[in-house]
């Protein structure tokens, strides 16, 4: 009750949290996973029928892991495919093992910094993937003034906050790389800053991104984009 009213959230204080029907363990190091990003998972998986998703092949990359909430979830109910996950945060990656090893999951983790131009150059990651999804920084400094204290004073700004100038760096760099690496049928996921759903939709689709998608979550809000990479 004490850390309560100092906001810190219940999750931290529990040290765990549920996410797409599965626990995973939580700190300071890591964002809180929220409903919109399970309902951007079951987006993902609808593009498999329930009865075949055992028998599905593929590789699929999650950018910016964090508690590796997306990347457990989606091995733990696409058991064909290989998954992969990056995060810059050593300690974020400490905690998304962590959830791997609680859930029997087979995730294979990298630090990297996905601004950087060397990555994924590593030799033990694919250069081709079926599905690379990202739910990035978002939040734009001014932004702040609206945010809840449980969120501003314990949640980490890095995974939060992006350059007020520059509220698509993260989306333009991946957007980029699924140019490069993605299949020529393959797919990309977002979880969005629901101020900028329009213009996301018009960056991918001025990279030559076909079928882009804007999808609202349960509270009626932009908040996750698909995007087809057409042969």
């Amino acid at each position: 009750m004490e850390e309560l009213k100092k906001y810190r959230p219940i999750q931290y204080i529990l040290g765990e949290t549920e996410f797409y029907g599965l626990k995973f363990i939580v700190n300071e190091n890591v964002l809180i996973p929220r409903p919109e990003t399970e309902e951007l998972v079951d987006w993902i998986l609808q593009l498999f029928p329930v009865q075949e998703r055992e028998k599905e092949k593929g590789v699929c990359l999650d950018i910016g892991t964090g508690s590796g909430c997306i990347a457990v979830s989606l091995s733990k109910n696409l058991p064909g495919f290989s998954v992969y996950a990056l995060d810059i945060s050593d300690k974020a990656l400490a905690v998304a093992r962590h959830n791997a090893e609680l859930q029997q999951a087979e995730v294979r983790f990298f630090q990297q910094d996905i601004l950087d131009a060397q990555a994924l150059s590593s030799p033990e990651l694919p250069h081709e993937w079926n599905i690379i999804v990202s739910n990035p920084p978002y939040v734009v400094p001014s932004e702040k003034k609206n945010m809840s204290p449980n969120v501003l004073n314990y949640e980490p700004h890095r995974a939060l906050f992006v350059l007020e100038e520059k509220p698509l760096l993260f989306y333009e760099r991946i957007a980029d790389i699924g140019l490069q690496h993605l299949k020529k049928d393959g797919f990309l996921f977002f979880e969005i800053n629901s101020r900028c759903g329009e213009m996301t939709v018009r960056m991918l689709k001025n990279k030559g991104y076909k079928n882009v998608e804007l999808l609202k979550d349960i509270s009626g809000n932009d908040r996750m984009i698909k995007a087809y990479n057409l042969p």
